[in-house]
């Protein structure tokens, strides 16, 4: 049975029934006095009420995925690259479907995406398209699970040779992509947008920044560790690009997350700006620091401290150059902690980095609040990625060929106000 399934949920239920009629018809045994007696109600209540808290967890994570598979759950996960099924094409398929190929992406199985509603339903070119695959990190070896997103435009005529703008959707920790695509909505709201013209096509690719589960390793290089920072910021635009017909330049590419998800997206812009030079954070730290979740994440010697402040975001912004990106941050006055450092960061941003802000009066750091969010963040994130990025090459007869793509600029634009956001005016120059 998986961890995940259903059957395993209800044998889980069954045995803390069970546990609990064991328990109710063999207490009179137990309420005699003696040390064997006292023991066994010790014995009878533990069992039972960890038979009762095992079922609770396994159908709260069979709803959120958490965890996937019982090794993710033990942290005994396989990384061995998976074979890629060959069409007669040439092409490598998934459920049927034959525009995965290549070595950095490869197809999947259903990783619960068949559990996931609202999903595109008809012909790609007139709904879009969610396929499951799997990245392959080229420099980190890390094999992770993703859902990616195409939106209708991919697949029609018109846009053949056109490169689209790509949002890296990151789940929180201990999450996955199925809280994404089912909780979280990103793909349907995605399509939703787009469909009533308030969103330019993109592409989304959703994956999880937990490369090595169940270690929660945020978004740093650890050393000697996970290097998860080089695997999002390097291998995965590596391997989109490589399969995808996804924008060569970092003004087309943006990154969003919730939780640590939106902490790692600003992690990543801020400190990767060549790569994505705009984050949506929904209810983000500014700090990465060490848990019982994360373990050592900066390793010790006289480099700790440096890469502690590297992740600081507020440390950098008073003493790093600012870089030229648009982040927006978003967090509940009520309901949420965190608010007042969400605060003190907008008023930290200098030109000519830019921030927005959705600020609601109430709200919990749950899916619910992160849903309401999720439209005006997209819908904002879009003012920001260029498209058409550039073209693909195109086949030209005898010796002309096309000149160059040159990267477009990205436009200036307005910060969403929700709250006042306008950064203060400086004259630091960015990197």
């Amino acid at each position: 049975m998986g961890l995940t399934s259903r059957t395993t949920v209800w044998a889980m239920v069954a045995l803390a029934a069970l546990c609990v009629a064991l328990l109710v018809w063999l207490w009179p045994r137990f309420a005699k006095p003696g040390l064997w007696q006292v023991l066994g109600r010790l014995a009878a209540i533990g069992v039972t009420q960890v038979t009762i808290v095992a079922a609770f967890a396994c159908g709260v994570n069979s709803s959120y995925q958490f965890f996937g598979s019982w090794g993710e759950l033990f942290g005994d996960v396989d990384t061995a690259p998976v074979g890629v099924t060959q069409a007669s094409d040439g092409t490598a398929t998934v459920n049927g479907i034959s525009s995965v190929h290549g070595r950095l992406v490869q197809p999947a199985g259903d990783q619960q995406l068949s559990r996931v509603h609202g999903l595109p339903d008809g012909p790609p070119a007139v709904t879009g398209r969610v396929e499951s695959v799997k990245i392959i990190g080229r420099r980190t070896g890390v094999v992770d699970p993703a859902f990616v997103y195409l939106p209708p435009q991919y697949f029609q005529k018109a846009y053949a040779r056109q490169r689209f703008p790509v949002i890296v959707a990151l789940s929180g920790y201990p999450g996955s992509i199925f809280n994404l695509a089912q909780h979280l909505r990103v793909p349907q709201t995605v399509a939703e947008l787009q469909a009533r013209g308030q969103m330019q096509p993109t592409i989304v690719v959703m994956i999880r920044p937990t490369i090595a589960p169940p270690r929660d390793t945020e978004c740093v290089n650890v050393p000697g560790g996970p290097q998860t920072e080089t695997f999002l910021a390097k291998d995965l635009p590596q391997a989109i690009r490589s399969v995808y017909r996804a924008g060569h330049y970092a003004s087309s590419w943006g990154v969003m997350g919730y939780s640590s998800g939106g902490s790692c997206a600003l992690q990543l812009t801020m400190r990767d700006p060549g790569v994505y030079t705009t984050a949506v954070a929904l209810s983000p730290d500014y700090k990465v620091k060490d848990d019982p979740t994360t373990g050592n994440l900066f390793g010790s010697g006289p480099g700790r401290q440096a890469r502690i402040d590297g992740h600081d975001l507020m440390w950098r912004l008073k003493h790093l150059p600012v870089p030229q990106v648009s982040v927006l941050v978003a967090h509940s006055k009520h309901g949420e902690k965190g608010y007042g450092e969400t605060q003190a960061f907008i008023k930290a941003v200098k030109a000519p980095m830019r921030v927005a802000s959705i600020l609601p009066e109430s709200g919990s750091h749950n899916f619910p609040t992160w849903l309401r969010e999720m439209p005006a963040a997209l819908t904002w994130m879009n003012t920001q990625l260029t498209f058409p990025q550039d073209v693909t090459p195109q086949p030209r007869p005898k010796r002309t060929t096309l000149a160059d793509p040159t990267p477009s600029h990205r436009p200036s634009h307005t910060p969403l106000r929700t709250e006042a956001t306008e950064p203060r005016p400086s004259k630091e120059a960015g990197q």
